[in-house]
């Protein structure tokens, strides 16, 4: 039913919890493919991917949009789900998952994609106020970010033409083309690495994001947002 596509880069600290994650969907029938995407890991990211039982491929350099892309030309099943390296599902994300492919499949609702609700592995206060800034921004917007996952049926993702081959802001350049009707949030958390947001201090690194994504949508160079982005 599900292929899910995970780009990596030096992603072993995150990748088992990520991989652990998907095993009971695996179990049920609902995940049947996993497909790891390496940029060029240079630490034991493949081995555990290997070792984990997923397909590997690797697409050196160039960012996670060439990754998501030869991932999804890989995927061999109906639906596609895109995941994060450091992005861990929580109990309870395969029955909304399972439950909106149904109603998709039936032709009870249009053709649409899922992303999760946002959470971080802090505690504190924080990252609750981030959480509940991200929450508002999908709820008035329609715009999750990639660390937030995205389900979506292979026959969409082609429609809207897929993952662009760019190394930044792929997330929102496809959420850009889904628009908000054929987006939806589901209640399930998917829980996110809070490494940057501590190593680089939680206003610092908003404000950074923030810059980014206006640099992007006035169309600055990625190569100049990149650089910012770090």
């Amino acid at each position: 039913m599900i292929t899910v596509v995970i780009p990596t880069l030096n992603a072993e600290a995150g990748l088992p919890a990520t991989m652990t994650a998907l095993v009971p969907a695996v179990v049920e029938g609902l995940v049947r493919q996993v497909i790891v995407v390496d940029g060029g890991s240079r630490d034991r990211t493949v081995d555990i991917a290997d070792h984990a039982g997923a397909e590997i491929a690797v697409v050196p350099g160039g960012g996670r949009g060439p990754q998501l892309a030869e991932g999804a030309r890989l995927a061999k099943h109906p639906w596609l789900l895109f995941l994060h390296a450091d992005s861990v599902l929580e109990d309870g994300w395969t029955r909304e998952a399972a439950a909106f492919i149904d109603r998709v499949e039936a032709g009870e609702r249009p053709l649409a994609a899922g992303a999760f609700r946002f959470a971080l592995d802090d505690l504190g206060l924080k990252p609750r106020l981030l959480e509940a800034g991200v929450s508002l921004r999908c709820a008035l917007f329609r715009l999750p970010y990639g660390d937030q996952g995205l389900l979506i049926p292979a026959r969409l993702y082609n429609e809207i033409g897929g993952f662009k081959p760019m190394p930044l802001m792929e997330d929102v350049d496809i959420i850009r083309r889904l628009g908000r009707r054929r987006t939806v949030i589901f209640r399930s958390p998917v829980v996110t690495s809070a490494i940057r947001y501590k190593r680089d201090g939680y206003a610092s690194r908003i404000v950074r994001n923030l810059c980014c994504f206006t640099l992007y949508r006035l169309g600055v160079p990625l190569t100049t947002i990149q650089r910012l982005y770090g």
